[in-house]
């Protein structure tokens, strides 16, 4: 039985993690892997092998979090490489880099934004596999 692989993303005031051999795994192993996220209040995402969790910490502190739980995982740091990004020029997220943004909010914008910035939201949705 292959162990889940977790590539960690950090933003600004969440993270996100993909799993990336999900396919692999046993039922049992993604049932883990959905009450774990469920236990934080996140959302797991079965068409991107991804879950978001609304809260900002650190890769430490999520290998911490992983040895503390029943998971029994490798992690991976995937940093969010700085450099000049367009930011959001409207609503509530206004100023914020698009590389910031919740994917449950680029999600939603996928679906309900036409506006100019609409090339960058779907390279912005490309660039996470969304």
């Amino acid at each position: 039985m292959s162990k889940p692989i977790l590539i960690f993303t950090a933003f600004k005031n969440s993270f996100r993690v993909v799993v990336k051999n999900l396919e692999s795994l046993s039922v049992i192993q993604i049932q883990d892997i959905e009450k774990f996220v469920s236990i934080r209040k996140g959302v797991f995402d079965f068409t991107t092998y991804s879950f978001v969790i609304q809260k900002k910490i650190e890769f430490k502190e999520f290998v911490k979090i992983i040895k503390l739980s029943t998971l029994d995982a490798s992690c991976i740091d995937n940093p969010v490489v700085s450099q000049v990004k367009p930011r959001v020029s409207f609503g509530q997220y206004k100023g914020m880099l698009y590389a910031e943004l919740p994917d449950s909010y680029l999600l939603w914008l996928k679906e309900n934004y036409s506006g100019a910035q609409k090339s960058i939201l779907q390279e912005e949705l490309k660039n996470r596999r969304l």
